[in-house]
């Protein structure tokens, strides 16, 4: 469920399924009965089980120094439909989504497409006429059949693999690895994080494929850490960047940034601009996105991590950022996730959850998640913003994490109180 997109199709007598259909073939159709916007954009595309978004943040941030406006393409929503769509970080409006939804009714696009596949054309459509300079999208699930994956773009970027969405695509690492990889396109160059070695052949077979290359983290580039920050070497091209800072915390957020710098530095050459030090360092310093170990009160913390492999992030940074305070944990989770093995991560370094119902249909019950738990300090919590207000005492901090929609919620309602 996509908050507000419901008050645009009913408004405008546009219907799309709510079911996810993996598949090219409707939104094609459609894009083609409205002149195939997307030909006409420079694109970054990004996919990956973990870092999509954090990366992609770096990605504009740097653009953004360099003068490009930038269109951003990303799910789920923080708050609702509108901030799944941005240029230069400002939403799309209720009147250009209006003038669009008009658009898409007199094209008779009406249950042609489901609802990712919908804001999808949208977001094509919209930078399109806005003009903009460079357009980053991430795929919402998988690559090769996601409807993102029908542009062309100057770098593919492939930030991680783990096992995530199995009913969709497949129960193994190379399954998932074999959707991913389905971006990379013909003669386009690859940035590559870190795989596992058992599906490493998989980029390379698809690269060889689509005869073109693939920079990967560890290999061609890398991040190293020093007391004046960290420094990003390329080793195929010998140069560097230097005492860089990020707002991002954790270590996995260095890897990101490394990915970034890596992709920006082939949006540069496709836009013919010089390589600037000092932008590069001043654009990673700003990069900020919501949900990624993000501070919003005093001691509070939210964290969108929602499968083990980005769990096991957290908790490396937990560790990393509050060695000897009280961690106490506010979870709710969708259905579909690994909800044990989450929990049980989560509880290696907490003796306290909160748990919370989710509004979604595809969200586990918080009772449900309280039996599972195996901690003796649990309960549920239905006035989420009420706890969240409550002064943290004793160096004590709190965390909300297990679902980028139970972010959204909380947001939603700490803006109301």
């Amino acid at each position: 469920m996509i908050p507000l997109l419901d008050v645009y199709k009913e408004r405008w007598q546009v219907a799309s399924d709510t079911a996810i259909k993996p598949g090219l073939a409707s939104i094609e159709q459609a894009l083609k009965v409205l002149g195939s916007p997307e030909k006409e954009l420079k694109v970054v595309h990004f996919a990956g089980t973990n870092g999509k978004g954090s990366t992609l943040t770096f990605v504009e941030a740097m653009a953004r120094e360099y003068s490009l406006s930038v269109g951003k393409f990303m799910s789920p929503c923080v708050v609702d439909v509108h901030d799944q769509i941005q240029i230069n970080g400002v939403n799309i409006t209720a009147q250009q989504l209006d003038a669009i939804f008009q658009q898409l009714h007199e094209c008779g696009l009406s249950g042609k497409l489901t609802d990712f596949e919908l804001l999808t054309v949208i977001a094509f459509v919209f930078f399109k006429q806005q003009h903009v300079d460079l357009v980053l999208i991430e795929a919402g699930m998988g690559g090769r059949d996601d409807s993102t994956n029908v542009v062309n773009p100057i770098v593919s970027v492939i930030t991680s693999i783990a096992l995530e969405h199995t009913n969709f695509l497949g129960n193994t690492l190379s399954s998932i690895a074999a959707h991913k990889a389905g971006i990379i396109k013909q003669g386009r160059p690859v940035v590559l994080g870190e795989v596992p070695q058992e599906v490493q052949f998989i980029f390379e077979k698809e690269a060889q494929i689509k005869n073109t290359s693939i920079e990967q983290y560890g290999r061609e580039f890398i991040v190293t850490y020093t007391a004046q920050g960290e420094t990003y070497t390329h080793v195929k091209n010998s140069f560097s960047f230097d005492q860089l800072s990020r707002q991002f915390l954790g270590p996995h957020q260095g890897k990101n940034m490394a990915l970034a710098i890596s992709a920006f530095l082939q949006v540069l050459q496709a836009f013919d601009l010089p390589v600037e030090a000092l932008k590069i360092n001043q654009a990673i310093s700003k990069a900020k996105l919501s949900g990624r170990f993000e501070q919003v009160l005093p001691n509070v913390y939210f964290d969108g991590a929602h499968n083990p492999a980005s769990i096991e992030m957290l908790v490396q940074t937990v560790h990393q950022q509050f060695p000897t305070q009280r961690i106490e944990f506010i979870v709710g989770l969708l259905a579909d996730k690994d909800v044990d093995t989450i929990l049980n991560m989560l509880e290696q370094v907490s003796e306290t959850f909160y748990f919370v119902d989710i509004d979604n249909p595809r969200a586990m019950p918080a009772q449900q998640l309280l039996e599972k738990s195996n901690v003796i300090e649990k309960s549920i919590v239905s006035n989420v913003g009420t706890l969240l207000q409550m002064p943290t005492k004793n160096g004590k901090v709190l965390i909300v994490t297990g679902s980028l929609y139970l972010l959204s919620e909380i947001r939603q309602k700490l803006t109301l109180l």
